[in-house]
């Protein structure tokens, strides 16, 4: 890839903490030193939450389109009502129509190629419902959006990448959701992800059970035995190096994931519970398994905090940064994967020679 990457943001909840992290990350010059970020937002909601976190030394240019985008300049485009009001720490319905103004029309720049990926802030899942928005969240939004047959969530930082069989689901319907079909499903975006947004070659994935202690064998639950196990043995046979599965509590408590190079969950509070208790303030959220680059802070819109200059930047920092990298990395994927020989053959031994470069020192 040439030039700088366009990293579109999508300004989530105007009554959170979205603008506090997003100002403070981009206040930092050397962020314009890696790439061009472009606010779809509001500039008077900006200016805003400027004034309520007494900060006076940041002002982005305006524009009208990603494509006015320049060098070493943050930028905003409006993408709401300019009679939108602010109310700090409350969930509005006007905030959001915001929220999915924004983020639209962020989608719709991604979609086009006039950004290279996308950072949302946080959003409130119940005010953002409405005739055009009715998703459990961005992952499922973005879904929806992209026609992608299957995402994860994955979460991600330098310590713990952990990835969900199921996402924003409710509990009672979580059993028959978890099948051997989707459990392989995931094993095969995490597995990919691994290779082509990480530059993880034959990565090793832990798989965590269901029930307490993986089942005992039966006793607490037979989902492990007639669902779980054999996913894994059929995925073992497709040349993913999944292991399991493992009673998560132990896992976690004893430190096993530090073997692996990413968990597979069965659901989300399994994985994110441990996640955030290690990671909270690092951590990022990623959709692994859509063909665009998306990427998120692992907190929500935190309204008790708003406008109050308390808030961490350092997990919407790390959203651009990991959204920098991925796109660098699948950039590479795709050139050292690409068929370089006439006829239609690939040239494997290169590639696994450019792979071995690709993977990060251990």
């Amino acid at each position: 890839m040439s030039g700088k990457i366009k990293i579109g943001i999508s300004h989530g909840d105007v009554n959170g903490i979205g603008y506090e992290v997003i100002i403070k990350t981009l206040m930092d010059s050397r962020m314009n030193e890696i790439c061009i970020p472009v606010i779809f937002g509001s500039p008077k909601v900006l200016a805003y939450h400027r004034k309520a976190l007494d900060i006076d030394n940041f002002s982005p240019t305006s524009i009208n389109s990603p494509d006015e985008a320049k060098d070493n300049r943050v930028h905003v485009i409006n993408c709401v009502d300019d009679n939108i009001r602010v109310e700090l720490g409350k969930s509005t319905e006007s905030a959001g129509i915001a929220s999915y103004r924004a983020l639209k029309s962020a989608t719709e720049a991604l979609e086009a190629g006039k950004i290279d990926a996308l950072v949302t802030a946080p959003v409130n899942k119940q005010n953002i419902q409405h005739s055009e928005f009715n998703y459990s969240g961005h992952t499922e939004y973005l879904q929806a959006y992209f026609r992608a047959e299957e995402v994860m969530m994955l979460m991600v930082s330098d310590l713990l990448k952990i990835g969900l069989v199921t996402g924003h689901v409710p509990i009672s319907k979580m059993n028959a959701l978890i099948t051997k079909e989707l459990i392989i499903e995931k094993l095969n975006i995490l597995s990919q992800s691994l290779l082509m947004d990480f530059g993880i070659r034959n990565p090793r994935i832990a798989v965590l059970g269901l029930n307490p202690h993986a089942g005992d064998e039966g006793l607490l639950g037979k989902e492990e035995q007639d669902v779980i196990i054999p996913a894994i043995e059929q995925a073992k046979r497709s040349n993913i190096s999944a292991f399991g599965p493992f009673p998560a509590d132990g896992f976690f408590g004893a430190g096993r994931f530090t073997r692996f190079d990413a968990v597979l969950a069965m659901y989300h509070d399994q994985g994110l519970a441990p996640f955030k208790a290690l990671c909270m303030e690092h951590g990022v959220n990623f959709t692994a398994g859509l063909p665009v680059v998306r990427t998120s802070p692992a907190h929500g819109t935190a309204f008790e905090l708003a406008g109050k200059n308390e808030a961490s930047a350092t997990s919407f920092r790390n959203a651009i940064y990991l959204a920098i990298d991925i796109v660098k990395s699948r950039g590479l994927y795709k050139e050292i994967t690409r068929n370089p020989l006439p006829g239609g053959k690939s040239n494997s031994a290169g590639r696994d020679e450019a792979l071995e470069e690709l993977e990060p020192n251990p």
